[in-house]
């Protein structure tokens, strides 16, 4: 009885919640290379800068004073720097605005490509939301959190499903490998089959971390297993509340300059940083130095600043991190493969499209079967009226 009841349960499981699951699928296909994209288009928008060769570059307090007289009422939040001392540097204003500022010249480029960022950003939230804004996103929430939990059951019950009742190769073959020349329902079947099985495993680390970022208890449940004890969570439906403006650092304080300076003598192979602009009441500043692609925690570090003096208060490479809050990491970057760069964004992203599969000849299956079903129904009422016809008595 173990079989049926657990096909049963991934049964309904993937029909409720299926769409849900399909639509967090597709549009995690569309984000694959989200970060490169992104990059990409900004260079494209960006091609017609200034020529910088052999120009020296300006001081970033400059640069961030010449972007924000670009934006009027609104302070800078964060400055990135890539270490090619050529490239454009980014300044933010909340979560809506960022210009890049050419290093030599100091000339604003504009915005790069906010059509592009603002198409993934669509995405991004129909991934993560269902495409609702506001307050509805607290539901939405909600609903993708229990669909990605049903997902993960879907995947745990569905390995066991798999096992062939007999160990030959003929059936191993059949639910391993792609058949040609099949019956749509027998190509469903195979397919089925055959996917789940490759993409099980990134399916597995991919649909877990998700339900990590879903729930607390989750998350909670990550620190407790390294015997630690969870973080405090920022309140907020889904982090859909605007970011907290911040303001450039006031003059007579440490400069950006000195701030990457510090960076670069920790970490000489960085290849970016993000400076976080504090508060002109704040006494510290956060640097954020990153040697890989920026989704890879294990090589990211983070300085925190004295503002007034310069001093370093606190400097945290990954291996100094907790184990519960290295695994979190690399669980949130998991989700997007980005852990293990581009190659892991790849294996990530033929995972997702694997599932759009799993959920298309999973839902037609299930409705086949539900039409198999009405018919046997539609057939014994027919074969019970015919009787009660032909013989009132026997009927």
């Amino acid at each position: 009885m173990v079989r049926p009841v657990i096909f049963w349960i991934h049964l309904v499981c993937g029909v409720v919640a299926g769409v849900v699951v399909l639509v967090m699928s597709a549009t995690g296909v569309a984000l694959t290379y989200e970060r490169q994209l992104e990059a990409w288009a900004d260079r494209r928008a960006l091609a017609a800068a200034p020529d910088a060769t052999g120009s020296a570059s300006l001081s970033l307090d400059t640069l961030v004073a010449r972007a924000r007289t670009r934006v009027r009422g609104a302070s800078a939040s964060g400055l990135t720097v890539r270490a090619d001392p050529t490239a454009p540097v980014a300044v933010t204003f909340g979560r809506d605005v960022m210009l890049y500022v050419d290093r030599p010249t100091g000339a604003v480029l504009g915005e790069g490509a906010p059509r592009v960022r603002r198409a993934l950003a669509a995405v991004t939230s129909w991934h993560r939301w269902l495409g609702r804004e506001g307050d509805g996103r607290r539901v939405a929430r909600a609903v993708t959190g229990a669909s990605n939990l049903a997902f993960l059951g879907l995947v745990l019950t569905g390995i066991y499903l798999w096992i062939p009742r007999r160990w030959t190769w003929r059936h191993v073959r059949a639910l391993a490998w792609f058949r040609g020349g099949l019956s749509p329902k027998a190509r469903d079947f195979n397919w089925h089959h055959v996917i789940g099985l490759w993409a099980w495993v990134p399916l597995v680390v991919i649909v877990a971390s998700g339900v990590v970022m879903s729930y607390g208890w989750a998350n909670r449940l990550v620190y407790r297993a390294f015997g630690e004890r969870p973080p405090a969570q920022s309140a907020g439906p889904g982090g859909a509340g605007p970011a907290p403006t911040a303001a450039q650092p006031a003059s007579g304080g440490v400069g950006l300059d000195a701030l990457v300076a510090l960076g670069t003598a920790r970490v000489p192979a960085w290849r970016t940083m993000q400076i976080q602009l504090p508060r002109p009441a704040a006494r510290q500043v956060t640097v954020s130095v990153d040697a890989g692609t920026g989704g890879q925690p294990q090589r990211r570090s983070q300085l925190v600043v004295d503002r007034a003096s310069g001093r370093v208060v606190r400097w945290e490479p990954f291996a100094t991190q907790s184990p519960g809050r290295r695994a979190r990491s690399f669980l949130r970057f998991a989700h997007t493969g980005e852990v293990l760069g581009i190659v892991g964004q790849t294996i990530a992203g033929l995972a997702s499209l694997g599932a759009t599969v799993l959920v298309w000849t999973g839902l037609a299956l299930a409705f086949r079967r539900l039409a198999r079903w009405r018919a046997r129904r539609a057939g014994a009422s027919t074969d019970t009226s015919e009787l009660r016809d032909a013989d009132p008595a026997a009927a």
